[in-house]
């Protein structure tokens, strides 16, 4: 079975706080042919670990990085690493995935009023520009 994980299923297996659900979790996640992660949910999912579980972008980096290492997990890894890069320069994970996004689709051009995420998809030599 390919399943699509819901945002709840990515925080249970980053946040092992009810270890009922995390079992189901990675129960459900061993036994499928393929657990398919759109970018949504990997949006939702750091914002879920940055808000309510309060976690260092340290540890939010990490979580996706284990998630995506795991076999049967499919996930648009540029997508993924894009907001990852976006993170670390300081940035928040979806404004590297909305650039990585829209260039897919044909865009040249990141802009934006957040002086952060400009200074972030600028700082991966890709076109940005601040809004003033």
């Amino acid at each position: 079975m390919k399943i699509i994980a819901d945002t709840n299923l990515l925080v249970r297996l980053a946040v092992d706080n009810d270890p009922a659900q995390t079992r189901v979790a990675a129960s459900a996640v061993a036994k499928a042919d393929a657990v398919v992660v759109g970018r949504h949910s990997l949006c939702e999912m750091v914002w879920v670990l940055r808000s309510k579980y309060r976690l260092p972008r340290e540890e939010i980096v990490m979580a996706i990085g284990n998630l995506c290492s795991i076999g049967n997990v499919a996930v648009d890894r540029g997508a993924a690493e894009a907001g990852l890069a976006a993170m670390k320069a300081g940035a928040d994970f979806a404004d590297g995935l909305i650039a990585y996004e829209g260039r897919q689709m044909g865009g040249e051009t990141f802009v934006s009023f957040d002086k952060k995420a400009v200074a972030a998809i600028a700082g991966q030599g890709l076109k940005a520009r601040l809004l003033v």
